[in-house]
């Protein structure tokens, strides 16, 4: 009886401490799965699609290898996404006789890889029909071509919905290539996001050209911003006319940290990015990336993933389109 009465208490101990090392496991399960309070997690589709990743990454990179300027075009179409309402794919809606949508817009005219969308769709639809939203495709698609170009390695959370709205008026909100450093400030500003962190993505440019029309007008008068010698560049590209294209930087398909020393250089193209050094506000963030790669890099990936979650639809406000560029 002494042995049993000594056992006893020691079952009911290990028995509670069981059962609480089982809860703190199902509260770090919960916790590594989930990422706030809108839903989202970073295994969303593990369930119900779990050969989404390959497919998206399988498409964008075939697509990428036959064209490395898509990976601009891919992380441009998926700011454009969320900063009009939200990542919601509302960006990648055609017009209709009765709606003119985002994609319509004279700021979105030039985007480009909705295609490279389309395809990952069709696939999924086939793999897992109904189940993987417009606007998670493009958030995917987007980190992936960051990683293709040679940039940082990060994953997001899933779970966006689609839209149901997309409509001209709603691109007033894009910030605009002449914009100076207040004005981005205070556009980004608008939605969450702290100078710095406008800084670091707006080294996405890091990627991509841009056409003659967004920049001409720093050639009409002498620029004290604008480098001498590269105000010849760009005219010389401008002479070709306004879709004539400059690339951001010398290494336009290569995601690094080249853009920032060409703002050191006053080598910016578009005023919205020389006015990030040029400006006291952002000069010091410009410094640091231009130093130093890692740091643009891990807190380009932040900013990324915090632009992802910009007014994200869920089911009472949103759906899963089984064709991208319409409304079910």
């Amino acid at each position: 009886m002494l042995y049993k009465s000594c056992v006893r208490p020691s079952k009911v101990i290990m028995a509670k401490f069981l059962t609480l090392l089982l809860l703190l496991l199902i509260q770090v399960f919960a916790y590594g799965f989930r990422y706030g309070a809108d839903g989202l997690n970073m295994n969303y589709y593990l369930m119900s699609c779990p050969f989404l990743e390959p497919v998206v990454k399988n498409t964008v990179n075939r697509a990428l290898l036959e064209d490395p300027t898509l990976a601009a075009a891919l992380i441009r179409m998926h700011f454009h996404d969320c900063f009009i309402q939200g990542c919601d794919g509302s960006v990648l809606i055609d017009s209709t006789k009765d709606n003119t949508a985002e994609k319509d817009s004279p700021g979105n005219l030039s985007l480009r890889g909705f295609e490279v969308i389309d395809a990952i769709k069709e696939e999924l639809e086939i793999q897992c029909p109904g189940v993987v939203s417009c606007a998670d495709i493009l958030a995917m698609a987007a980190r992936d071509a960051v990683f293709f170009g040679g940039g940082p390695v990060y994953d997001i959370p899933k779970g966006r919905k689609d839209g149901r709205r997309s409509k001209i008026e709603d691109t007033i909100n894009l910030p605009f290539p002449t914009f100076n450093a207040s004005e981005l400030i205070r556009s980004f500003g608008q939605r969450g996001f702290s100078a710095q962190e406008m800084v670091a993505l707006s080294g996405a440019h890091t990627l991509g050209v841009a056409s003659c029309g967004s920049f001409k007008n720093r050639l009409s008068q002498v620029d004290p911003t604008l480098d001498t010698e590269f105000a010849k560049t760009l005219a010389r590209t401008c002479s070709s006319g306004d879709n004539a294209k400059q690339p951001f930087d010398a290494t336009s398909n290569d995601f690094d940290n080249v853009y920032f020393n060409a703002l050191l250089r006053r080598n910016g193209v578009l005023t919205s990015d020389q006015t990030l050094y040029t400006s006291p506000k952002t000069r010091n963030f410009v410094n640091a990336y231009a130093f130093n790669q890692a740091m643009f890099f891990f807190d380009f990936q932040q900013a990324m993933v915090k632009m992802g979650l910009l007014d994200v639809k869920d089911n009472y406000n949103g759906e899963v389109r089984q064709n991208c560029r319409k409304i079910n």
